[in-house]
């Protein structure tokens, strides 16, 4: 929802909504007794009103369960995996994730096997599961968008297309814009891989951000990039090599959308969190890590951690406040809330660590402010 801010009035309002998430069986989608209002529009920009501000969720990588190799990795009802953070996914004015995988029933030639190749096919089906918790941008652009073949990727746009979810990364669906209340919001996606918006190539970046940035009020940049692991939890500040792959400066490339004009920056690859830096007034996150990613994935340890950042910008794009919610990935996966805060606790440190100059508060249970 889009919170209107009168100076002359009240200082806030508060508000509540009754939402009822009902869970069918294995094969079932969810039942959402009240969705986002979404209005899509291809005219005009149509500028904000004054003092108006964007609500923001975004996490990192989700991959509900594959079938693939069999259906032994698929959840018992991967409806309920989402539930723990119901609320704070669908009272957003946008939801932003990370397509971790293909969204295909059957068939589609897997990239290959061995002990560092993983295979992520998704039931078509639990795209709709993700429509319905609130999700309205979604990245393509990470390493296992091809894991198979053009069969997977058009069918993962099939899917999302023929229910309404707007998601950007290759070639075919280089950004997307969704238009609410009149506030027109775009999202591009990057990453150094086959056939994805290429994170390395910093011009042509540069340009398609000053592109759909003319077209839109709100611009969020969306990255798959660095190393990975435990051990990767620093911004180096340059190149990551991983794997004998270039996996990006991700500090250069978020520094660099901001200068053309990117409003928000959403990281996500290193399956592990790593620091928020606030430049220009723009947040960049640079990894939310694993938000939702049952079996295949090691989540032991950090690697367990399960950020949901939500944010507020203004109707310039500048960043007004914020909050890390923790969540903790136990057992196969899923998220589940942790009372503990470690999330907001590791990303706190690392800012600090990674980014002593920026402007940005976290305190301990995760709240994001500014430096007066």
């Amino acid at each position: 929802m889009i919170h209107i801010v009168l100076t002359s009035a009240l200082s806030c309002l508060l508000f509540s909504c009754n939402q009822v998430v009902q869970s069918k069986s294995t094969n079932d989608t969810i039942s959402v007794s009240s969705q986002k209002n979404v209005t899509l529009s291809d005219t005009t920009i149509n500028k904000p009103k004054k003092d108006q501000f964007i609500d923001i969720a975004a996490v990192g990588d989700i991959m509900l369960g594959t079938n693939f190799p069999d259906i032994s990795t698929l959840p018992p009802d991967a409806n309920l995996l989402l539930k723990p953070a119901d609320s704070l996914l669908r009272n957003a004015s946008i939801t932003f994730g990370n397509a971790e995988g293909v969204f295909l029933n059957a068939g589609g030639q897997s990239k290959g096997s061995g002990a560092n190749v993983y295979n992520f096919r998704q039931p078509e089906s639990y795209a709709t599961i993700l429509k319905n918790y609130g999700f309205d941008f979604l990245s393509v652009a990470n390493n296992h968008a091809y894991d198979f073949g053009s069969i997977g990727l058009e069918s993962t746009s099939r899917v999302f297309e023929s229910i309404g979810l707007k998601f950007a990364g290759n070639k075919t669906n280089p950004y997307a814009i969704i238009e609410k209340d009149g506030v027109k919001i775009g999202m591009v996606a990057f990453a150094p891989h086959n056939g994805c918006l290429n994170l390395n190539d910093l011009p042509a970046m540069i340009s398609l951000v000053k592109e759909v940035k003319a077209k839109c009020d709100i611009l969020m940049v969306s990255f798959h990039a660095g190393a990975e692991g435990s051990k990767a939890t620093r911004v180096p500040r340059r190149h990551e090599i991983f794997y004998d792959q270039d996996r990006g400066d991700v500090y250069e490339a978020a520094h660099a959308v901001i200068d053309a004009g990117a409003d928000v920056v959403i990281g996500h690859g290193p399956h592990v969190p790593r620091a928020l830096e606030l430049y220009k007034s723009r947040l960049i996150a640079y990894s939310l890590g694993n938000f939702c990613t049952y079996a295949k994935f090691n989540l032991k340890g950090i690697s367990g951690y399960a950020p949901l950042l939500t944010l507020k910008v203004n109707q310039s794009g500048a960043f007004s406040e914020g909050k890390i919610h923790s969540f903790l990935q136990l057992g196969e996966g899923g998220p589940v809330k942790d009372d503990t805060n470690a999330s907001a606790q590791l990303i706190k440190q690392l800012s600090i660590e990674d980014f002593p100059e920026s402007s940005l508060l976290i305190d301990q249970e995760g709240n994001l402010s500014i430096k007066k």
